[in-house]
């Protein structure tokens, strides 16, 4: 089996340090990444060293892939992923618990990053020829964001705007990094057809759209749904009542559901505000969680083992 997930933070250097240092209040305990998902990692090596404790070995073995940059789309990890995932016959992903329900398909992930190319002049003269790159941009990035339909979980946004070099130079180029997330095939096509249709409606101002790393549709297959009903079996054991669905959030997942391969996601610990300044976990969800993981390994090691009898 294989356990992916990934170490690296949408935080930015210095933030342990000025806006979301390592501190416990209570139940919470706060920090970058501690939810999404350092927590998760931590938690599924600590589960297995600890079923490792009561037995020698399981019966199948275990891979981890620590990936460093899933908050990128994975450039340069995803045939490396897709490469393990292949020789594996379980995935199991230790992101961000969701509630009370474990992840079995996930929605496309589409990045794109847009240049537009306007014309130069001093921005003191009131008339010219000038044509503002970022101002052309702005009104792009209305146009986007309008385009999302939040009934059908469709959306698009922009997240990373620059341009510009001087405020007293009309600016010649913008760029902009937009995330869409697609929940069905068709609407995966129809994003790329919009995007591939912008235009800034002014002969003199370009864009450009270049498409970016996409993660694939991941749809729960029946091996996954098998993989879910063992996890939820074992969480019944534990006093747990996990029900499971399709989500946005991308993961390296993705890649691996979309493979066909039985990917068991959510695994991971419970919290909130990931991706925020207020990014912290439930210390009370840890036990419960790396129980769960214990069992999900142990279980899958029974059924490997009883059908390597079975077999013989």
């Amino acid at each position: 089996m294989l356990v992916l997930g990934h170490l690296d933070t949408v935080h930015l250097v210095g933030t342990l340090k000025e806006s979301l240092p390592i501190r416990r209040d209570g139940d919470r305990l706060y920090g970058p990444g501690v939810m999404d998902m350092k927590g998760g990692m931590y938690l599924s090596v600590h589960a297995l060293g600890h079923v490792l404790e009561k037995q020698s070995a399981l019966s199948v073995p275990v891979t981890f892939m620590f990936i460093p940059d899933e908050e990128i789309g994975s450039p340069s990890t995803r045939k490396l992923i897709e490469a393990e995932a292949r020789k594996s016959r379980w995935v199991l992903v230790p992101e961000p618990a969701h509630d009370e329900k474990l992840v079995t398909g996930r929605h496309a992930f589409l990045r794109f990053t847009l240049t537009v190319f306007g014309k130069a002049q001093h921005a003191g003269v009131a008339r010219g020829a000038g044509r503002s790159a970022i101002s052309a941009m702005a009104r792009l990035i209305t146009q986007i964001e309008a385009l999302s339909d939040i009934e059908r979980e469709i959306t698009y946004r922009v997240g990373v705007v620059s341009g510009g070099d001087f405020v007293n130079v009309v600016p010649t180029q913008c760029q902009a990094q937009v995330l869409c997330v697609a929940p069905t095939a068709n609407a995966f096509h129809e994003i790329r057809q919009q995007m591939d249709a912008l235009d800034t409606g002014d002969p003199e101002l370009r864009v450009e759209v270049d498409a970016g790393p996409v993660r694939p549709l991941f749809k729960p297959t029946a091996g996954t749904l098998a993989l879910y009903e063992i996890a939820a079996s074992v969480a019944a054991e534990l006093g747990l009542n996990l029900d499971h669905g399709q989500f946005g959030g991308g993961s390296d997942g993705n890649f691996t559901g979309a493979l066909g391969i039985p990917t068991l996601d959510g695994l991971g610990v419970h919290g909130k505000g990931l991706h925020t300044k207020s990014e912290h976990i439930y210390v009370s969800s840890l036990v419960p969680r790396a129980q769960l993981l214990a069992g999900l390994y142990r279980a899958l090691s029974k059924l490997a083992a009883k059908e390597s009898t079975d077999l013989s």
